[in-house]
């Protein structure tokens, strides 16, 4: 099958679950275009799973509407399911059969035949790199080959959508790239990939439209330099030779710039955003800045101007780290 198909993937409109007192998804409204991986942003607690788990008709909404390539996902389930596959943020295949035992039962219980379903199984694991692992059994595999044959798995029927919620969670950073190089082919291949993650640089990597989401709300949207950009034209970065110098740093920078300055963890580093100017470039600004420091007699060790970071956007959204987690 493929995603190539008229109209979006999905389309959600005032999305609504609550569990007891919480609404885990409080509205959410969503257009995700086929063809493309359209990445959920947001800490533990934002409602990206349950979200994902309604969109998949594995939990029911309790109010608005949500349409997949344009079946409804309660009225037609049954057409919705046909077309989707999901991997979840854990691995779901049996620790105690073999990698190609997995995948040849998983297949089998897809409809194919035992040939068909040993030569995708063979397919799948050579074009994930574990052919040399297929006839291990699965509680021997590390922690990313187990991702990626939960991977295989979700993909054993090509769905026209892949749900892959929060796939990267725990593993290293090997791994993650790996996981990363199979998302990139699963989408060159027609497939529309909706990823949830609370990594902001898996987003940046892999989306070329994300939705930030926080208490269960849709709180921003747009490709990666739409959302940047609304925090500002760019940030400046630096780094102090002495930290008794960072509060005079800091009072410089906010002046010169008119911007709000953000003290890092690091006791020697800021991060200033700026915000549009039509009169001065952000560069020039920069320039500036840098001139009034070292008139300040403060000694910078490094100086950059970038364009904000995902991280930054989240801060500058919800005046919090993308990493905090939130209670559901």
């Amino acid at each position: 099958m493929s995603s190539a198909t008229a109209g979006p993937a999905i389309e959600t409109a005032g999305l609504v679950k609550v569990f007891g007192q919480t609404r885990a998804v409080d509205g959410i409204d969503l257009v995700v275009p086929a063809g493309t991986v359209f990445g959920v942003l947001g800490p533990n607690g934002a409602g990206k799973t349950t979200a994902v788990r309604m969109l998949a008709t594995l939990t029911r909404p309790d109010g608005g509407e949500a349409r997949v390539f344009g079946k409804d996902v309660v009225r037609e389930a049954d057409a919705v399911r046909s077309r989707v596959s999901l991997t979840g943020q854990y691995a779901s295949v049996d620790e105690d059969l073999t990698g190609t035992e997995n995948l040849v039962m998983l297949a089998r219980l897809l409809g194919h035949r035992k040939p068909a379903a040993r030569s995708r199984a063979a397919q799948l694991l050579e074009a994930f790199g574990l052919t040399d692992a297929a006839a291990r059994q699965v509680k021997n595999y590390s922690g990313g080959m187990r991702r990626r044959l939960d991977i295989a798995a979700s993909i054993l029927n090509t769905p026209d959508l892949l749900f892959l919620d929060e796939p990267t969670t725990g593993l290293d950073p090997r791994s993650r790239n790996q996981v990363w190089d199979i998302v990139r082919a699963i989408v060159g291949q027609g497939t529309t990939v909706l990823l949830t993650t609370q990594y902001l640089d898996e987003a940046d990597q892999l989306a070329s439209r994300i939705a930030v989401i926080d208490h269960g709300k849709v709180i921003a949207e747009g490709t990666k330099g739409e959302l940047k950009a609304s925090v500002g034209v760019g940030a400046v970065h630096l780094r102090l030779r002495d930290a008794d110098q960072r509060s005079v740093a800091a009072e410089v920078l906010g002046r010169t710039l008119d911007a709000a300055v953000q003290l890092e963890p690091d006791p020697l580093a800021l991060t200033a955003r700026l915000s549009a100017d039509a009169h001065l470039g952000a560069a020039d600004r920069a320039s500036r800045a840098l001139a009034e420091l070292a008139r300040a007699g403060i000694t910078v060790d490094t100086f950059s101007l970038g364009q904000p970071s995902l991280d930054e956007v989240f801060l500058a959204l919800t005046d919090r780290p993308a990493s905090e987690e939130v209670a559901v």
